[in-house]
């Protein structure tokens, strides 16, 4: 029979352009995926779900950029026992822009490369970004697979071959292509955005989800959405109308959720 305690379980405590952070939490594991909020902002979104940020043992950051290495810097130095991974070139551009880190908590996670940490099994690969290195995670633990997917331009075949089939998974929906294009960004952003090493639209994300969605999906939830060039209802009713024309189960064989940047979603049982 299954233990009903040994159970891997996941809150999207922010998700957006404006900032990124996942908590995952078995028996004997506590972790955060990036901090992209400030320190006093993820102690709040902890305490929503009735978890304490005392009780993390590990961060692990997937790249440089802003909206996911906030408090980085910070919550090292607040919480001494906490550990910080990155790769190695994420580490070289991060450090400038978060302050000092104790090196005993700098720990190097290489891109390709797994990691048990605790009774959290964690596999990392690399994306197609405009960062240094950026690597996102896979985390298996009592026979259920948690993928994270966010930040970009494209899904490779190789890529949808790593991660099919997990039980549950975070993946990106950017932005609308015709908002982008039409609002106010200056253009050389739009191409940076649109382009192999920018963000996933919605039309791709569910592309990308059409590519790994398997038997054992029960759960997506649609990340990363912009602030200015999408919208929640349009980002939800695009995904499930893609899946939907191509017989995905949506509402029947999985479910689809929405994330919020300054709202932590319940935490679930994968």
């Amino acid at each position: 029979m299954d233990n009903k305690d040994d159970q891997l379980k996941v809150s999207i405590l922010s998700s957006g352009s404006t900032g990124n952070v996942t908590y995952i939490e078995t028996p004997q594991c506590k972790i955060l995926v990036d901090a992209g909020l400030s320190g006093k902002k993820i102690e709040n979104l902890m305490k929503n779900i009735g978890r304490d940020l005392t009780a993390v043992d590990d961060l692990l950051v997937t790249h440089e950029h802003t909206d996911h290495i906030k408090s980085v810097g910070v919550l090292a130095r607040r919480y001494p026992n906490l550990n910080i991974y990155a790769n190695k070139l994420t580490w070289q551009a991060m450090l400038p822009k978060i302050g000092k880190v104790p090196e005993n908590q700098q720990q190097i996670f290489d891109t390709g490369s797994f990691k048990a940490l605790g009774d959290l099994d964690v596999q990392s690969f690399g994306v197609s970004h405009d960062a240094i290195d950026p690597q996102f995670y896979e985390f298996q633990h009592a026979g259920k697979t948690f993928v994270i997917l966010t930040d970009t331009g494209y899904v490779s075949e190789r890529l949808s071959a790593e991660i099919n089939d997990a039980d549950a998974y975070l993946f990106e929906c950017n932005h609308d292509v015709e908002m982008l294009r039409m609002g106010l960004y200056p253009w050389p952003l739009k191409q940076r955005i649109l382009g192999d090493k920018g963000h996933l639209s919605n039309e791709a994300g569910a592309d990308g989800l059409m590519s790994v969605i398997g038997n054992r999906t029960k759960k997506v939830f649609l990340g990363h959405r912009s602030l200015h060039n999408n919208m929640k209802e349009l980002c939800h009713l695009t995904v499930s109308s893609m899946l939907k024309e191509h017989d995905y189960g949506v509402d029947h064989d999985f479910k689809l959720y929405d994330t919020e940047p300054d709202d932590a979603s319940p935490l679930m049982i994968i």
